[in-house]
């Protein structure tokens, strides 16, 4: 039996319990390495108590995937083409490591079960794909389906994609909000301010000479106030995003992303995505799950054509911020993308290139096209969702990304190209 996926388990020098069901006892740390070794430690471990052969038989069924429990296996009998006798094991699976195992244990090894034994009828019939843990990268999964999921299936297939990005929505839609629009405020500035409009911090920092110690006040003879508020947009974003196959989380979280500042009055956000065809897909930012489904994700990549679109929708390129999402493995013309990235950043462009927008560790790319780029003054790096809100509001107060990157810890292009 191949082990489990290291992170689908805690250490077993950890006692923990295995499961959220307090019905489930604690498991010590022999019998948590029996449950990673499987049945080939059972002479060094001992045999599992009965209350936990359960779990053993679960993850069995995965790692050992043509043994007697394995999903792999079929019952005894005359073997028969299709499907048949696999779907309700599989369906059944699902439903037992929901019951012994917490979600986040469960979401490793659905991603396990799709990678090592390429279980795509999980994703495929209804009964299956409602007993699946929804997550970011099921998600992936199936928007990277959407062209074969059968028609039974895509009602539950939307729902299931509805479910992930509520959620989503609700935990990405006020950091980004909060952060969008109190950088927007503090980057139009005024000296004549209202009093409601008074920003009282900087007020008080920029007098601080005037303090008059026998009143023990400040004469506040500048005032800094926030801007008014003004009609039409005050920054234009532009997200041009990858849709290869290796970029399917990224095109998730910059799918929500996008849909949260095009509900902002104040940002004129525009969604591009491309492969070696480029689709704008600014009019369904208000769904976005329309807008996952219609993504295409997979086929080649011509950074250099999605660019040269994006250069052509900028207006003004001094209020204008291009988020380029991509791992930079350019298909298309290399010298034709850089002469573009140093035209837009002479224009005054805020150019920034994302190597990822995921929760997953440091990703592949190319890093030479990521070095010249760097060298041209648009920053490469890979960024958290959670880090995204003040990426934006550093862009729009024209902050240096690369001081914004390592205040965060994040190590850009430039700093590894000056290593």
């Amino acid at each position: 039996m191949s082990t489990p996926s290291t992170s689908a388990l805690a250490s077993p020098s950890t006692s923990v319990s295995t499961s959220p069901d307090p019905t489930i006892p604690h498991t010590t740390r022999l019998q948590r390495w029996r449950l990673v070794l499987g049945e080939q430690a059972k002479d060094s471990c001992g045999q599992p108590p009965p209350n936990q052969q359960a779990i053993e038989k679960a993850l069995a069924a995965l790692y050992d995937p043509d043994g007697p429990n394995g999903l792999r296996s079929r019952p005894s009998g005359p073997r028969s083409a299709g499907r048949g006798n696999s779907a309700p094991t599989v369906s059944r699976w699902l439903g037992d490591i929901r019951n012994y195992f917490p979600s986040s244990v469960v979401q490793v090894m659905q991603r396990d079960a799709l990678e090592r034994l390429q279980l795509r009828q999980m994703l495929l019939e209804p009964e299956m794909l409602e007993q699946v843990q929804p997550d970011v990268h099921l998600v992936a999964n199936l928007v990277s389906m959407s062209g074969v999921i059968p028609e039974e299936t895509k009602a539950t297939a939307r729902m299931v994609v509805k479910r992930v990005v509520d959620e989503l929505m609700k935990k990405l839609d006020e950091p980004l909000r909060s952060a969008v629009s109190g950088a927007l405020d503090r980057s139009q500035r005024n000296r004549r301010p209202r009093l409601s409009e008074i920003d009282w911090h900087r007020t008080i920092r920029s007098n601080l000479r005037h303090w008059l110690p026998e009143y023990r006040t400040i004469v506040p003879q500048t005032l800094v106030g926030y801007g008014r508020k003004v009609r039409r947009p005050q920054r234009e974003v532009i997200l041009c995003i990858d849709q290869s196959g290796s970029m399917a989380e990224s095109v998730v979280y910059s799918s929500i992303f996008g849909a949260v500042m095009a509900s902002l009055p104040a940002v004129a956000t525009k969604l591009v995505v491309f492969d070696t065809a480029i689709v704008d897909l600014t009019e369904q930012l208000q769904d976005p799950v329309d807008l996952l489904f219609g993504v295409q994700l997979g086929g080649g990549t011509d950074i250099n054509g999605a660019i040269g679109y994006c250069q052509g929708l900028i207006q003004e390129p001094r209020n204008t911020i291009l988020v380029l999402i991509s791992d930079l493995y350019e298909g298309g013309v290399e010298a034709g993308l850089l002469r573009r990235a140093s035209e837009l950043v002479e224009s005054g462009v805020q150019f920034v290139t994302l190597l990822a927008l995921s929760d997953e560790g440091a990703p592949a790319y190319d890093r030479d096209l990521a070095s010249k780029l760097a060298a041209l003054g648009v920053p490469s790096f890979a960024c958290t969702p959670d880090a995204f809100p003040g990426l934006m509001a550093a862009t729009i107060r024209r902050e240096d990304i690369n001081t914004w990157a390592a205040g965060q810890g994040i190590k850009t292009s430039r700093a590894a190209q000056a290593k």
